[in-house]
């Protein structure tokens, strides 16, 4: 009821749009047609949480149910064209959730006998269970099915990061489980007669059924099924729409959708440039101690050679050789001190003249490295060296330059991580060449505790850490995770960057559109990646 009351100033309770005569289509592709769950990106997915770190914002969710081929996948992707330049976009298919079939269960598939448009067919609490997931922000493994082996296959497709989530399929406002996980409900009406040869067309040239099997099953199980579970299912919706020639309807969903994208926006970055500044002084002198025992700031001893080796990092006149050398070099006291936050247990030895000797040996079930794209790439190589062979992924964080926020545009991550019973027991080695704002950091740490990584578990390791920045805040949202940095700069300084300049730009705006809002760590060592990379 109370999303009857948000569209009822743009949609009555139960709309019923006439068809245009000029339709919107998108031309399928191959990823279209064998690809029945897709991520489709844009620009990025914005901060889904707030300082603390809690999550403050579903991925919102669009049902969308109708009879078999009565075009439901061809609505949804309607939606996303629609919608222009948004955030990222999971369309999510109820034909992955069928259940196992037995070897009979198969040979009656074969022979077209065998009701799959029956409620009983699919797995509804998977499907809710998997829906629940993405939209709560978490990473989901959702099933793959073969049509043309009638079985549920081994293999999984990893889905994360969804702002908007549209759920298809012919029950898709069957059951009150999924129901309840829904924004917005869509049913997809459409003439008997066009959905039948849709789905002769569909089933011969992707399926390779023949023609009079595909009728004896249409008779026998699509069209009761459509009359007895499908069709009664429309009074659930908030809009019902054509399935061809739906301008309209398109137009309304997609406006809708947009305002409450816009609703749901915060300043995530303008809260957490401004909230260290207020953290009270005690709060403050007692996180910057660093004598403490299981402090979660480690920062390494300020010996003669660190500093020397800061110097020649620092010196812009630094040859590039001379840079990646000592940037390597730094990486690897880096990890060697990370390394010693990791859990270690008791091992006995016998020496090479036959004498035991009591030493550590790790006590970590799995190990891996996530590096912040690309500012993160230069600490690689020491945790290479410091650990063979260990899984590495990745994520991209920019900044959006229209609003300034955060924007999570890319995510690889080790299976250790992908798997939410392995991701528990995985210490991870997070690594960003900087911490200013602390805004890429909040949210490569979002998204692994997203992923079901321990706060406890995560180690973040990066060059150098700006005082007056986030890293206070982000300690008070993350207070397990420990941080360990080679250096403390003072100073965050807020100024404006031209992308086609090599320096950093002034400390106020021009009329140039493309310069950007920025912060930087003074004295700093530059932009590394780009120094790195050179």
């Amino acid at each position: 009821m109370a999303l009857r009351a948000r569209l009822s100033s743009e949609l009555p309770a139960k709309l019923v749009v006439p068809a245009m005569p000029t339709p919107t289509t998108i031309t399928p592709t191959r990823e279209h047609k064998f690809k029945t769950n897709t991520i489709l990106a844009s620009h990025g997915r914005p901060p889904w949480y707030d300082e603390t770190g809690k999550r403050i914002s579903d991925a919102f969710v669009i049902g969308i149910a109708g009879g078999s081929a009565s075009g439901k996948t061809h609505v949804a992707r309607q939606i996303v064209k629609a919608l222009g330049s948004v955030p990222t976009v999971v369309i999510l298919s109820q034909d992955s959730f069928y259940k196992w079939h037995t070897p009979a269960e198969i040979e009656l598939a074969y022979a077209s006998k065998f009701d799959f448009d029956h409620p009983d067919a699919l797995d509804m609490p998977m499907f809710a269970s998997c829906l629940r997931d993405l939209k709560e922000g978490k990473q989901s493994n959702i099933p793959i099915y073969s049509f043309k082996e009638h079985q549920r296959l081994d293999e999984k497709k990893y889905l994360y990061g969804a702002t908007i989530i549209i759920a298809e399929g012919i029950m898709a406002l069957n059951d009150p489980s999924l129901r309840a996980l829904y924004d917005l409900k869509i049913f997809v009406q459409c003439d008997s007669d066009l959905m039948l040869a849709r789905r002769i067309k569909r089933d011969v040239t992707e399926r390779g059924r023949e023609v009079e099997g595909i009728l004896e099953q249409y008779l026998r199980y699509v069209k009761p099924s459509y009359d007895n579970f499908v069709g009664p299912t429309s009074r659930h919706a908030d809009i019902i729409v054509p399935g061809s020639d739906n301008n309209v309807a398109i137009d309304l969903i997609s406006t809708h959708v947009r305002r409450q994208l816009a609703e749901r926006a915060t300043p995530f970055r303008k809260n957490i440039a401004a909230t260290p500044m207020a953290t009270p002084m005690e709060e403050r002198a007692s996180f910057w101690s660093t004598n403490k025992d299981h402090a979660s700031l480690i920062v390494l001893p300020q010996t003669h050679q660190l500093i020397g080796i800061y110097t020649i990092i620092r010196d812009k006149t630094t040859k590039t050789q001379d840079f990646i050398f000592f940037v390597d070099r730094l990486a690897m006291f880096l990890m060697e001190k990370a390394m010693e936050q990791l859990p270690y247990r008791s091992k006995t030895v016998t020496t090479p003249i036959g004498a035991d000797a009591l030493g550590k040996e790790l006590d970590a079930k799995y190990i891996c490295g996530v590096s912040v794209l690309r500012a993160g790439g230069p600490l690689e190589k020491g945790l290479q060296r410091v650990l063979n062979d260990v899984p590495m992924g990745s994520l991209l964080v920019q900044t959006d330059t229209g609003s300034g926020e955060p924007l999570l545009l890319h995510v690889m991550l080790p299976e250790y991580i992908r798997l939410r019973h392995l991701a528990v027991d995985t210490w991870v080695f997070l690594l960003d060449a900087q911490i200013g704002t602390g805004a890429a950091a909040f949210m490569a740490i979002r998204s692994l505790l997203d992923h079901g990584v321990r706060q406890d578990h995560i180690i973040f390791v990066t060059f150098l850490v700006a005082r007056s920045g986030g890293i206070t805040i982000l300690h008070r949202a993350f207070p397990q995770v420990k941080v360990v940095c080679g250096a403390v700069d003072e100073v965050l300084r807020e100024a404006w960057l031209d992308p086609y300049d090599k320096d950093l730009g002034s400390d106020a705006p021009n009329t140039n559109a493309e310069r950007r809002k920025c912060y930087i760590v003074e004295p700093g060592m530059g932009q590394i990646g780009d120094r790195y990379y050179l």
